[in-house]
């Protein structure tokens, strides 16, 4: 039973006609809301500590200017580089949720624990992953026809900067996982956002400061062609261990990782180099990075939250959502509500803080940012679904796909709905 104290969120108009749309019923929908009150709490604040983050991060960016002109190549790098950590770590927390849920999970840390072992699939992920974001940057760089540093020097500053990023994310990681064992709350209503805001706040200036190995140029090439060679070889070991756990982690990962990084960096180079052009305000441009950042939030909570399901016996991997998968959707239109608003309010006041950005009308702020979730919703909802299920249905665990998946997606949409907005709005 729901304590005293739990708040009862109202139902909106609009979800109460959608719900006798589908012949789900808004009473149950409303009790699902009191029942997951303190999921509601939970999310609610690590969404709102997320965007907090991608402000920061935004501010972080805009003042590194000089430096991102100092190394060409950076700027395509550091969208995938971001992501990743995100997807990483963020399938890492979602397995470690399931872990707790199924009684598998223990706070030991070795080599062959559950933790452990998730730690070092987690581990062999984040090297190769490192390696192929730089690569694919000065690829996609170079096929552009963009400036960029050499390979070896491009991989070099994605290895280091992942290195660095990826030990904050562990402590960060496996103490949510431990508290949540300890106290109680779901890991799959606050790890997503908690992981993408720490991946925001701590890659960049990671990047920036990996950068510094580029005025020794011989220890740059060096790192890099080491480091090429230390993936391969972890990768190939990943793939082929004796653990079965490690082993299933990297083998399902790598594919779907290869191309979330393939993603994240046309999304970087491409989809919002064509953003800038086409923004007519630059406030709208502020927009951008925690409105993505949320889009992948959502869409990371509820994937997660459907995978523990699946695991646990709850959900059917039906080709339709059942019910409880569509009262989980319902739980993420309300977080989408408030995100959404907390992205608008928190833009605006940015444009009007940031010299020399003209700040729109805060409505016309809301306007665009809440049209442009709505487009985005139903992008996300069913991209989580259909990951989770999919994978489930062909054995595969959806933990490992449900995340990395969802958040290239919307690295691409994102930027898509924004400016349908921005179009049908005609601003």
């Amino acid at each position: 039973m729901s304590p005293r104290w739990a708040p009862v969120p109202r139902v909106p108009r609009l979800l109460k006609l959608l719900g006798h749309a589908i012949g789900l019923p808004v009473t149950t929908v409303r009790a699902y809301w009191v029942q997951e009150a303190r999921s509601i709490r939970t999310g609610s604040q690590a969404l709102a500590l997320g965007l907090g983050a991608t402000l920061i991060a935004g501010i972080v960016l805009a003042s590194a200017e000089e430096r991102l002109e100092a190394v060409p190549g950076l700027l395509a790098l550091i969208p995938a580089a971001i992501g990743m950590r995100g997807a990483i770590f963020g399938a890492l927390g979602s397995r470690l949720a399931t872990g707790i849920l199924t009684g598998e999970f223990d706070r030991d840390l070795s080599r062959t624990s559950y933790l452990g072992r998730q730690v070092e699939a987690s581990t062999v992920l984040s090297l190769a992953s490192a390696l192929q974001a730089g690569a694919i940057a000065w690829a996609v760089s170079a096929a552009l026809g963009l400036r960029t540093v050499p390979l070896l020097q491009l991989v070099a500053i994605s290895l280091i900067g992942a290195v660095l990023s990826s030990i904050v994310l562990f402590v960060v990681v496996i103490t949510m996982a431990r508290r949540s064992q300890a106290v109680g709350f779901n890991l799959d209503d606050a790890g997503a956002p908690i992981i993408t805001a720490t991946g925001d706040l701590v890659t960049l200036p990671a990047l920036l400061l990996a950068t510094l190995v580029l005025d020794v140029p011989w220890l740059a090439n060096t790192t890099g062609a080491v480091g090429l060679v230390a993936g391969v070889v972890a990768v190939i070991v990943g793939v082929r261990t004796e653990d079965p756990l490690i082993r299933r982690v990297v083998r399902e990962s790598l594919i779907v990782l290869t191309i979330a990084v393939t993603v994240d960096v046309l999304a970087g180079v491409v989809v919002e180099a064509r953003a800038e052009e086409q923004f007519g305000a630059a406030a709208l441009l502020v927009l951008i990075p925690p409105f993505i950042a949320n889009c992948g939030s959502l869409g990371g909570m509820l994937s997660s939250r459907l995978a523990s399901k699946l695991h646990v016996g709850q959900l059917d991997p039906r080709l339709l959502p059942g019910k409880l998968a569509i009262l989980d959707f319902s739980l993420t239109t309300l977080l989408a509500a408030l995100a959404f608003t907390g992205v608008a309010v928190a833009g605006w006041l940015a444009a009007v803080v940031v010299p020399g950005v003209a700040p729109l009308g805060l409505l016309v702020t809301l306007g665009v940012v809440l049209l442009a979730g709505l487009f985005a919703l139903p992008i996300l909802a069913l991209t989580a679904y259909a990951a989770a299920s999919v994978s489930f249905r062909f054995g595969f665990d959806p933990d490992n796909h449900g995340i990395p998946i969802v958040t290239a997606t919307m690295d691409l949409t994102g930027v898509l709905c924004l400016l349908a907005a921005v179009t049908l709005l005609a601003i």
